[in-house]
């Protein structure tokens, strides 16, 4: 299916209340079987996929990286496939509007912008921020490609949930097509929902506990879970390589999956 395809699906399966779930990759080999399982869209993880280049997340990865990892999953299925691209790889409004363009050209349906001053853990003052926003909103309609902007700021403890409220109902009077902003509790959820554009929701710390229907109900309309299942493979190959190189317990590996079912998901 063409990219312009691709991303009109995506902008469809937006819908507040019933939201999209959309797993989050690291590789190739986990795209294919979260496709093979009936994923609708899917998107990328900048701390999963550093994981497998060896990388920290948060400003270690370059774009040239992030944008072969994102042209390779968009050529391994035929499904939406959103980008998290940090801050855009670059602190000034024109990068960011570059990085949004060559994101397109690589295929993707969807990418994301945050507004984290990276490699710091701080964020970009709210005037900034928003003139970063507007560059990107501007060179995803240029280019046929939903915006996700990101105020990370109550992630990364750079500011309250009211700072990121205000500055996620700023992005989207830019026009931001999603609005997202990690970790916030449920009444600030049902308050970025009030802004009529749709809400991104993490599903992490206290959200875990609900289940697609009750996030629906706060007005989300799509749910990432970020770096999160890639974490929970790590914890398996920590714990299991633990015990067989202090205890000589090999019996994590009974746990595996079958190969053929591994080669069925990988083959559909």
């Amino acid at each position: 299916m063409r990219r312009d395809e691709l991303t009109e699906r995506f902008r469809a399966l937006h819908v507040p209340g019933t939201p999209l779930m959309m797993p989050n990759p690291w590789d190739i080999g986990s795209a294919k079987v979260m496709a093979g399982l009936g994923a609708q869209a899917l998107a990328t993880t900048s701390s999963g996929y550093g994981f497998t280049r060896g990388l920290r997340d948060g400003g270690q990865m370059t774009r040239d990286q992030a944008l072969q990892h994102a042209a390779e999953i968009c050529a391994a299925v035929d499904l939406p496939i959103n980008g998290d691209f940090e801050n855009g790889f670059g602190h000034d409004p024109g990068t960011v509007a570059e990085t949004v363009k060559l994101a397109a050209e690589a295929g993707l349906a969807g990418v994301s912008i945050e507004d984290t001053d990276l490699p710091k853990t701080g964020s970009y003052p709210f005037n900034e921020a928003l003139a970063r926003v507007e560059a990107a909103v501007s060179a995803a309609r240029a280019a046929g490609i939903v915006l996700t902007a990101r105020a990370d700021g109550w992630l990364m403890k750079s500011y309250d949930q009211a700072e990121a409220l205000r500055r996620c109902r700023a992005f989207a009077r830019a026009g931001a097509d999603v609005i997202y902003a990690p970790l916030v509790d449920a009444d600030t959820t049902r308050a970025l929902a009030a802004t009529g554009t749709p809400v991104n929701l993490l599903a992490a710390g206290d959200m875990r506990d609900l289940n697609t229907q009750q996030i629906g109900a706060l007005g989300v309309a799509r749910i990432s879970i970020g770096g999160g299942l890639a974490r929970v493979t790590q914890q398996v190959t920590i714990n299991a390589t633990r015990a067989m190189l202090e205890r000589g317990d090999f019996t994590a590996l009974k746990g595996a999956v079958s190969l053929a079912e591994v080669e069925a998901l990988l083959d559909r």
